[in-house]
């Protein structure tokens, strides 16, 4: 069993501390600095230092999500370091330009590599020797709720049927211009946007009767949207920052017992497209077919025990499992190296 201590990313405050709050029993570290200038990461260390005396923190296991982060941290010592790569953030917008120096050092540092899907593995694989594929997991009973929930969301529930929905951020990474597309080729069709607006103008959004742009949801609030949609989108457009994601919502939306429509990210087209559980488009006329074809189907039983079938196995208590027992291999083989040099 394992302490976590979470850092959030440093953001700026009226001075230089660390607030912790505790959820569920992880203890979540929120960094604040004054402002940011040629001090600021050894400020950042300062609190970490700080911290780490105040909590008695002297073996531990670094976990990095981001190499921006080393930035701050490579006074520390870990028993093991990993690198939990969940994206290509180089090809992120606004990405520092800094970044892929500092990955290839957290490379170069890093035991064991996990990636966020089976694309980005294997655009990574040759850059380390415990390298690892572990797409995001589900919480099948949370999103399973979906299947059983009757109320409705007072600020959905006055738009009308048929409901095509999509929750996540929406960012440079969401195609803009396929909603705006196909929902003025279908004024009649509702589409429901769910999440946070960053990194793009609420101006370059499309704006139309049929396009309800909802804002955020806690992850709690989210099973009681989708149970009243009638098809779940991964609305992502085919770009560089696309190009090594494996969308977590692909399983929540199969977990909730909708049918989903996809552009063709590489992480959904294999396996989920293959495995004829979403349908994967390439452009307005396919979507439009594809959503024509899910509204005309009335015997859904056997997709979604096809669904229910592959969804099995798929849980968070595996994925951990399966990372735990990587991990382990890496402790046992640092003990065998230092018998090894006495």
């Amino acid at each position: 069993m394992y302490q976590v201590f979470y850092f959030e990313e440093p953001k700026i405050g009226d001075s230089d501390m660390y607030i912790v709050n505790i959820q569920d029993g992880v203890y979540i570290i929120e960094l604040l600095v004054t402002n940011h200038d040629d001090t600021t990461n050894e400020r950042i260390r300062n609190l970490i230092r700080q911290l780490m005396v105040e909590y008695d923190i002297e073996d531990y296991i670094s976990w990095y999500y981001t190499p921006m982060a080393l930035q701050f941290t490579d006074h520390l010592n870990p028993e093991i370091l990993i690198y939990d790569s969940m994206d290509e953030l180089s090809a992120f917008k606004f990405a520092p330009p800094q970044i892929l120096q500092l990955e290839q050092e957290l490379f170069r540092k890093a035991d064991v590599v996990f990636t966020g899907g089976n694309s980005l593995y294997q655009a990574k694989k040759s850059r380390h020797h415990n390298i690892h594929a572990m797409p995001s997991s589900i919480d099948k009973l949370h999103f399973g709720k979906a299947r059983s929930v009757h109320s409705d969301p007072f600020d959905q529930s006055s738009i009308g049927f048929p409901r095509l929905g999509f929750f996540g951020v929406v960012d440079e990474r969401f195609d803009i211009e396929l909603l705006r597309t196909v929902s003025a080729r279908q004024p009649d069709w509702q589409f429901i946007i769910i999440g946070p607006v960053v990194k793009i103008s609420h101006e370059e959004l499309p704006k139309a009767p049929n396009i309800h742009y909802l804002g955020p949801k806690s992850y709690s609030e989210l099973p009681n949207y989708i149970a009243h949609w009638d098809i779940a989108l991964i609305l992502f457009a085919l770009n560089e920052s696309t190009e090594f994601i494996s969308p977590t919502k692909t399983p929540e939306y199969l977990a909730a017992g909708k049918p989903v429509i996809s552009t063709a990210i590489k992480d959904v087209v294999h396996p989920y497209g293959n495995a004829g559980l979403v349908q994967i488009i390439d452009d307005a006329e396919s979507f439009i077919s594809a959503a024509e074809k899910i509204f005309a189907d009335t015997e859904k039983d056997h997709w979604l025990r096809t669904v229910d079938h592959f969804l099995a196995d798929d849980s968070w208590d595996n994925t951990f499992n399966k990372m735990n027992a990587l991990i382990n291999n890496v402790k046992i083989n640092n003990k065998k190296k230092q018998i090894n040099h006495v």
